[in-house]
């Protein structure tokens, strides 16, 4: 344990990363204290490594949980304070669906409707940024966004990427579709909505027990209850089938996973006050 996070025994895994150690957050959404506690952990653990060290964090970082502004400032800090020498920002449905909301695509008001919904939770989002900036908006908009949370966060928010490839390892927010060719799938562009299947897909992705060759998938999205009901695994979070699985389930759980990886092996951390290994 270091602080309040929890680590896992390590375990032995086909990672081939180049000498580099990579740390990997899940789902965050708006868990500010948990994703603080973690980065934390991670700064104190970096200390004690050679090598290059990586921070990616896998996606959906907003949305339902309480401090979505405070989860966002932390996510675009900078490499040196995290304790790595390098930081990939990848996105998840989340925020593939405000940046829809705030655009002039033809998918605005699908998107702005289902961020908004009970369901995926954007309006706690939208009534931070209003309290932010005492503005009462009832959409969300680059104005506001900018006004809120400053254009370094919004330059980063524009920008992030669909996966990062280290090594072996292919680190997406959603998973990879295995009937179709692994480039052409992480491919498509964000704005191509729910085509832009990196960052939705779920039952084909983990139902699928042929493996992905020598690549082994990090991924987000899928929380433990809905992992459980498709794989059928009792821990969503032991590599299996060349997945590895870091949704913590954030807002159910009270829980905010990552894991630290290496070339032969990985461990998990957890950060929340109900962690359990």
């Amino acid at each position: 344990m270091v602080g309040d996070v929890i680590f896992s025994d390590w375990f032995p895994a086909q990672f081939s990363l180049g000498g580099e150690t990579v740390f990997a957050i899940g789902d965050v959404h708006g868990c500010g204290d948990e994703l603080e506690a973690l980065l934390g952990a991670i700064k104190v653990t970096s200390a004690e490594i050679d090598g290059h060290m990586r921070l990616v964090f896998l996606g959906d970082l907003i949305d339902r949980g309480p401090r979505n502004i405070d989860t966002l400032k932390l996510w675009a800090e900078p490499a040196s304070l995290r304790g790595v020498d390098q930081v990939e920002r990848l996105m998840g449905n989340h925020e593939q669906l405000l940046l829809l909301a705030m655009s002039d695509t033809p998918h605005v008001q699908k998107a702005l409707a289902m961020w908004l919904g009970e369901a995926m939770g954007g309006g706690v989002v939208l009534d931070e940024m209003c309290a932010a900036t005492s503005r009462s908006d009832t959409y969300p908009s680059t104005e506001l966004f900018r006004a809120a949370l400053g254009e370094h966060v919004h330059q980063l928010f524009t920008t992030m990427l669909s996966h990062v490839e280290i090594g072996n390892a292919i680190f997406v927010h959603g998973g990879l579709d295995p009937s179709e060719d692994v480039a052409r799938f992480l491919s498509r562009p964000w704005d191509a909505f729910t085509e832009a299947r990196w960052a939705w897909v779920h039952g084909e992705f983990l139902q699928w027990q042929g493996g992905f060759g020598d690549r082994i998938v990090v991924h987000g999205h899928t929380p433990p209850h809905m992992h459980r009901e498709l794989t059928g695994q009792d821990d969503p979070h032991a590599l299996a089938y060349g997945r590895l699985g870091l949704d913590g389930g954030t807002t159910r759980t009270g829980i905010v996973t990552g894991a630290q990886i290496e070339t032969g092996r990985y461990r998990i951390l957890r950060a929340g006050q109900t962690a359990v290994v």
